[in-house]
């Protein structure tokens, strides 16, 4: 690692079989891995769900990355912490275990760059209330994501991202990336409804 960051803090629903797939919620910025791991009680039973808390102070809670602004990752803090997350996951899911990683707001940002630095690595990505990093050093580039499975969730009145990465996520995802997504749009803001963590569980149960 080239950060001097502590070994991750991980909130585990139960504890960990590495004989079933793992399934990992990824925080939003300024929270922690207290909340989100609340999310695996509404999702199927099968998985093992971990929660990590992310390396970086920031209000009040955690960061995955420093940033130029809501939604926009300064690239070389974000290759970091990436480096930092897969040097924790690969000893506990090893090839050939299946890994989905679920990500809200800042987590959907750092999901969407661990996916976009390695399409292949992930059974799912779920992408809930966030963008992609768009210009943060990984690559999105057309059909980056060639048949990788997405699940993206986005609220119409989305207040907290800004409603250009929002459309640019979108489209991306729904166009020249080539991924296999789920879409779906939600009338309110930036919170997950109880219908998206629903549609979430059934397309985790597809892949897990």
């Amino acid at each position: 690692m080239h950060a001097p960051f502590a070994e991750p803090t991980v909130a585990w629903q139960s504890p960990d079989d590495p004989n079933r797939p793992l399934v990992v919620l990824l925080h939003g910025r300024g929270s922690d891995e207290s909340g989100i791991i609340g999310l695996a009680s509404h999702l199927p039973a099968g998985p093992s769900y971990a929660a990590v808390r992310a390396p970086i102070p920031a209000g009040g809670g955690f960061a995955w990355f420093a940033n130029r602004g809501t939604g926009r990752p300064v690239a070389g803090s974000l290759a970091q912490t990436m480096e930092w997350f897969r040097t924790w996951l690969e000893p506990i899911a090893p090839e050939g275990r299946p890994v989905i990683l679920v990500g809200f707001s800042g987590g959907a940002a750092f999901a969407g760059g661990l996916l976009l630095a390695d399409p292949q690595r992930f059974a799912g990505t779920a992408i809930l209330y966030g963008t992609l990093p768009f210009d943060a050093g990984v690559p999105t580039s057309p059909d980056r994501l060639a048949g990788a499975p997405v699940f993206l969730a986005h609220g119409e009145a989305d207040t907290v991202i800004p409603a250009d990465l929002l459309g640019r996520t979108w489209d991306y995802l729904l166009g020249a990336s080539g991924a296999d997504t789920h879409a779906r749009k939600d009338p309110g803001g930036h919170a997950l409804t109880a219908e998206t963590a629903a549609g979430l569980g059934a397309w985790i149960s597809e892949r897990a």
